[in-house]
């Protein structure tokens, strides 16, 4: 009768063992293997990510960004790069200043008339560096400066270059006191196919270092 237990408790304890090898196993293939839906909210994290894209004169101009006039007092930081910088740091995203092969005028009744000229003409200018990676973004937030009522000449080619299908554009702009002056539409007209949101972000040239509080409660209200 011994010998019999003594087997039954053998056998007992080898099944003992090998269920706790299998859910030892069990849980290191798991570990190693997250299951579907951990992977597929990696990939949504993944390829939902935010771009601010701006042009800024004081990256673009003829002398020392300093001396500019385009450019935040005391620092070498553009007016519209500093707006740009702020709305990328409050939502993490990444960004890209558009250069261009155009030197504009530091000074600013210079800058007016030059402006003036590429619009009358309607200048594209040529730029000159490339934006590699467009297709890994969702939200773009896009920058510019209101010349004479509209975007510098510049947007437009970037927007002839770039095809924005299946995103969400974000404007946001400087300007001394005209606002938006129609370019959201203007926009939304370029890129058909993206969805341009209505509430961008305004800011007066000469406030716009003071703006900070009041760009953290716009990016809120985008829900960021």
């Amino acid at each position: 009768m011994k010998k019999v237990l003594a087997v039954l408790l053998t056998a007992v304890l080898a099944l003992s063992l090998a269920a706790c090898s299998n859910s030892a196993e069990n849980t290191d293939n798991e570990t190693a293997q997250p299951d579907s839906t951990t992977q597929a909210q990696t990939d949504t994290a993944e390829n939902g990510k935010t771009l601010v894209i701006y042009f800024t004169v004081s990256q673009n101009s003829e002398t020392d960004a300093v001396s500019s006039a385009s450019v935040v007092d005391g620092t070498s930081t553009g007016i519209l790069e500093y707006v740009a910088l702020k709305i990328a740091e409050n939502t993490g995203a990444d960004t890209f200043s558009i250069q261009t092969d155009v030197k504009y005028p530091s000074d600013y009744n210079e800058l007016v008339d030059y402006a003036k000229d590429e619009q009358n003409n309607s200048v594209l200018p040529n730029i000159t560096n490339k934006l590699e990676n467009l297709d890994d973004y969702e939200t773009v937030f896009i920058g510019y400066p209101i010349w004479w009522y509209d975007m510098p000449q510049v947007m437009y080619s970037f927007f002839n270059e770039y095809d924005f299908s299946g995103k969400t554009i974000i404007p946001f702009c400087t300007h001394m006191g005209s606002e938006f002056t129609g370019t959201i539409e203007k926009i939304q007209s370029l890129e058909p196919n993206a969805t341009v949101v209505e509430n961008g972000f305004e800011v007066r040239g000469d406030k716009a270092d003071k703006a900070d509080k009041d760009i953290e409660k716009w990016v809120k209200e985008l829900e960021y």
